[in-house]
């Protein structure tokens, strides 16, 4: 190498040197949103959420994810073309760029999408098989309620998520609001003296197989998959009207009131009689004056009824025991057999069923990976005393439950309605 090249080596190496030191001497310029100072949480911190039918109730539990600034959902899945872009163009807006994907199967969004955690508010017939998949495909997993179709169901929810070692909650949103962990506490602390008996309301007992609707052509299945929308349900025609009703099983016993609000109001007199980990052993179908009623082992009596509830909205729920007794609503007002109970505390009133600290401590858990409040085990068990409930009202007479082996005692009608024939290639 000639003298006259080193030098101009040596020289332009020199001056690369200089701008560098001052490249690194001079601020780094990082956004916001990087660092999470804009209110969003730092990418390392964040968590990839996506959504599989979302519509009504799903909208509204879409948002309070969206509230939290860890979240970043990335992705829809819908067998519907209008929801599934519905949604993206709500994302979308929110984010303000149009990354929000969207699938059709919810095997290519589990396989795809890269999420962390995946949002599930189907119809009912979908809401436990979605859960497991999810599951298996390692996700977390929050779930609209009903979260199960029937006792097999709801055994087989808590099996895969206590072996996959995912986080779930279900969407009985009411655990987490102060004026029902209020009156619950005062059932667990004997505070009511022994526990006597629980009453929820179920919002009507009746029971019912699925019907049949008048079928019409079916749309496009880029628009509309209806065999997906079906799933593991019996086949029937396209009907537009079962898009939006509510559609639960399809060939299986329908739980009506007892399985929509009692997976709420039964939920909540599990936890007060401290029955999360089992179920009553004793079922009663409804009697002359319109209850029907389950017994604990523990001797305490569930009592559903719809009517003789103080005026403290929707979903109330009753605690009594031997000295005091409480009664709550989604008013958020407690009524007391003592105002002494208060203790003079000031309980949160925190009217309608926010789903806000629910969603909450779901994230919380899923960054500790300790148990929602709502998790696989309690619905489990509370979805269980509703199905087993539906079975005794269905059957119209009493029947013994034992909650180890979760199968009727000596009753082969019964055991066999803890379960239902599934399409293929659905399976828990």
């Amino acid at each position: 190498m000639s003298d006259k090249v080193m030098h101009l080596s040596r020289r332009r190496f020199l001056r690369a040197a200089a701008v560098s030191g001052v490249l690194a001497a001079a601020p780094q310029i990082i956004p916001a949103t990087a660092l999470g100072k804009d209110g969003s949480a730092a990418p390392s911190d964040r968590l990839l959420l996506g959504g599989i039918g979302i519509g009504g109730r799903g909208g509204y539990v879409l948002g309070c994810f969206l509230d939290e600034p860890e979240v970043q959902f990335t992705s829809i899945c819908d067998c519907r073309a209008d929801r599934r872009e519905a949604v993206k163009r709500r994302v979308d807006e929110r984010y303000g760029n149009q990354n929000c994907a969207i699938y059709r199967d919810f095997r290519e969004f589990l396989d795809k999408s890269g999420v962390d955690a995946v949002l599930i508010t189907t119809g009912s017939n979908w809401h436990c098989l979605l859960s497991i998949y999810a599951a298996k495909a390692g996700k977390d997993v929050y779930c609209e309620k009903p979260c199960t179709k029937n006792i097999a169901e709801s055994v087989a929810l808590a099996d895969v998520f206590r072996r996959t070692g995912r986080v779930f909650q279900g969407g009985m949103q009411r655990r987490s609001l102060p004026h029902m962990q209020f009156a619950v506490d005062l059932a667990h602390t004997g505070k009511l003296g022994k526990l006597t008996t629980v009453y929820a309301h179920p919002c009507g007992l009746a029971t019912q197989t699925s019907g049949w609707n008048p079928g019409i052509a079916e749309p496009p299945k880029e628009q509309v998959d209806w065999d997906m929308f079906l799933g593991s349900a019996a086949w029937r025609p396209y009907n537009p009207g079962l898009l939006s009703s509510g559609f639960e099983k399809g060939g299986g016993m329908v739980g009506g009131g007892n399985l929509e609000w009692g997976s709420h109001c039964i939920d909540l007199c599990q936890w007060a009689n401290q029955a999360d980990n089992t179920t009553p052993v004793e079922y009663f179908p409804v009697a002359q004056d319109g209850t029907a009623s389950a017994r604990y082992a523990n001797g305490v009596k569930l009592v559903l009824r719809d009517n003789g509830w103080l005026p403290l909205g929707s979903c109330p729920v009753r605690f009594e025991g031997e000295t005091g007794w409480v009664e709550t609503g989604d008013t958020a007002k407690l009524a007391l057999s003592s105002p002494a109970l208060l203790s003079g505390k000031k309980v949160t009133e925190i009217a309608g069923y926010p789903a806000n600290f629910h969603v909450r401590n779901f994230l919380d858990c899923v960054k500790s990976r300790g148990k929602p409040r709502a998790n696989y085990e309690v619905a489990c068990q509370s979805h269980i005393a509703c199905h087993a409930s539906n079975i005794s009202i269905f059957l119209k007479r009493p029947l013994k439950y034992d909650p180890v082996k979760n199968e009727f005692i000596g009753d082969d009608e019964a055991n066999r309605l803890r379960s239902e024939a599934i399409r293929d290639p659905w399976h828990t």
